[in-house]
């Protein structure tokens, strides 16, 4: 029997400038911020002409910022905040789960916190009670293309309009049923729609009989970081009096996740951000 290798083991698999990239970002530490272009190839054990390069690629990149005097570097607020993601992702799931556990079923059949991975909508969380349509999944982990759902559509809104066609590009286009929009000008409008009110909705067009809110939940920039979504089948009631009922509801659940992205960020950037016993024993 063959043993398989995972690949990820592979060393032909690896990009090593990617490795260099991220040892140079790692020789930066908290009792020495600053550190000349010498030091940093020293430390990560590269030649000066190649940290040179790579220097002043995150610098352009805007992950490293240079000294007045252009001699020592350290590092920016955006290496944070890419740790800063990797951590809120996992907060948001506890902050969302009961949030979304008082709307169903009282406002809803089903309500889901989800994100986006590049044309994808990934379901982090989700609440359903009475969801009886055939075939339908939607639990944690699985995903549905972005440019057909409401929860996708409230994300897409809110990035700038060269991601959203690069996003939308970057799936094939098909219909889920017959309501569903696959031509990008009609989605892009879409998009302008849903910015402009602050919320998506779909009526069948992600599947046929389900009726969905969603709006997104942003960070101190405006940038989407997750969606809420709440879903009814079309038997519960007309799409007009779900939005009236929904609406409200989704927005301040959104609300509620967005204002504690921008408290933790806040924190964060203030270095008043502690991670929890708790949190590292996940």
């Amino acid at each position: 029997m063959v043993e398989r290798r995972d690949p990820m083991e592979n060393e032909k698999n690896k990009v090593r400038s990617a490795a260099k990239v991220l040892g140079v970002l790692s020789v930066f530490q908290a009792d020495e911020p600053e550190l000349s272009l010498p030091e940093i190839a020293a430390r990560a054990g590269i030649d000066r002409g190649t940290a040179f390069r790579m220097v002043h690629t995150l610098v352009s990149l805007g992950f490293l910022r240079a000294t007045n005097d252009n001699k020592r570097f350290r590092l920016t607020l955006k290496c944070l905040q890419i740790g800063y993601n990797a951590l809120m992702g996992s907060d948001l799931r506890e902050h969302a789960f009961p949030i979304l556990r008082e709307l169903v079923p009282e406002i809803a059949d089903a309500a889901s916190y989800g994100v986006l991975d590049r044309d994808d909508v990934v379901y982090i969380v989700r609440i359903e009670s009475g969801l009886s349509l055939s075939g339908f999944d939607r639990r944690p982990g699985t995903r549905t293309k972005a440019y057909a759902a409401a929860l996708g559509h409230a994300m897409l809104a809110f990035l700038p309009r060269q991601e959203q066609i690069d996003r939308l590009n970057a799936s094939h286009r098909t219909k889920f049923s017959e309501r569903t929009l696959v031509g990008l000008e009609e989605l892009l409008k879409r998009m302008e729609l849903v910015r402009s009110q602050g919320y998506a909705v779909s009526d069948g067009e992600n599947a046929f009989g389900l009726r969905t809110v969603a709006a997104p939940v942003l960070d101190a920039d405006g940038v989407p970081v997750g969606g809420i979504s709440l879903t009814i089948t079309s038997e519960r009631m007309r799409m007009e009096s779900f939005i009236e009922r929904a609406t409200p509801a989704v927005l301040t659940a959104a609300k509620e996740l967005s204002d504690a992205v921008k408290f933790s960020f806040s924190r964060l950037a203030d270095g008043q951000f502690s991670i929890s016993p708790t949190f590292l024993r996940r």
